[in-house]
């Protein structure tokens, strides 16, 4: 156990931050990262405390973490949404793929049915697979 908590103090590095003035002695891998955050705490932390009446920090930091927090389920949420419409605009892309390599194989049967040659390549010694539409990649 003692070696683990040393791989971690070896791979960390301290970091001093500012939050509604007070500072945080930290220890991160990504000291930028933190400061980051750090920042985006003490202007959330701002915020609520311009908007409001209460002077309690606390009360500041625990308004502040629902802002945060309703930000993230916000962007959870829109995420989550985003996903279903990528999953969808795919699942419409194949379908329509699909029924466009059936529209094209009836019209090159048709073709072929009329005796008009219909050109098909295929990487050299490789026969030609599957649909005539494929046939054509």
């Amino acid at each position: 156990m003692a070696e683990s908590n040393l791989e971690v103090r070896r791979s960390t590095t301290s970091v001093s931050v500012d939050i509604y003035d007070q500072t945080y002695h930290l220890r991160a891998h990504d000291p930028e990262y933190i400061q980051k955050l750090a920042e985006t705490v003490d202007n959330k932390m701002r915020a609520v405390s311009a908007n409001g009446s209460t002077v309690d920090s606390l009360r500041v930091a625990v308004l502040a973490a629902l802002n945060i927090a309703d930000e993230l389920m916000r962007l959870q949420e829109h995420c989550r949404l985003l996903r279903g419409t990528v999953s969808e605009t795919n699942t419409i892309l194949h379908t329509r793929a699909r029924s466009l390599s059936g529209l094209l194989d009836s019209v090159l049967a048709e073709e072929q049915r009329a005796g008009r040659p219909v050109p098909v390549s295929a990487p050299a010694g490789n026969p030609p697979v599957g649909s005539l539409a494929n046939q054509l990649r």
